[in-house]
């Protein structure tokens, strides 16, 4: 596959983007704010001594802010149509997931915090494996290929 194949947009790009590969974009980017939020908390809780550990708190700081750049990308490459970015956007809402049961699992406030992720992966996953999606990505089902288009 060339690069341009990879970058060039969908071939549906002059199409309105439907309202699902929107809000798959929109919610990618969320979970990648929201993963920075918490990298800086970290990375600042570390710096500042407070917690038990200072050195595991700034790794995990620094560590959760490059996470959350394969949802900032997965969010720009949704809302520009490149077809690659559906890749990154299922593998952060399968990650979210587990992260979201471990949460559960846990007593007090964290539930709630878990509830919230395991709602988004999942209303992720469903955006971004739903057909107006995949269709507006320019990804075909499988067994479609260059010559059923032509018997059609």
């Amino acid at each position: 596959m060339s690069s341009s194949e990879q970058t060039s947009p969908a071939p549906s790009a002059t199409t309105p983007r439907p309202p699902r590969l929107t809000a798959a974009g929109a919610l990618c980017g969320l979970e990648a704010l929201a993963l920075a939020v918490a990298g800086v908390y970290l990375l600042v809780m570390g710096l500042t001594g407070k917690p038990d550990s200072p050195q595991q708190a700034e790794t995990a700081g620094v560590t959760v802010i490059v996470i959350g750049v394969i949802p900032l990308l997965a969010a720009r490459g949704l809302l520009l149509r490149r077809r690659w970015s559906r890749g990154p956007g299922l593998i952060t809402q399968i990650i979210a997931l587990p992260v979201a049961w471990t949460l559960l699992q846990s007593d007090g406030a964290m539930i709630p915090v878990g509830i919230a992720i395991a709602a988004v992966a999942v209303a992720g996953l469903v955006l971004l494996v739903n057909r107006q999606t995949t269709e507006a990505l320019g990804i075909r089902p499988p067994g479609h290929d260059h010559d059923h288009d032509r018997d059609a």
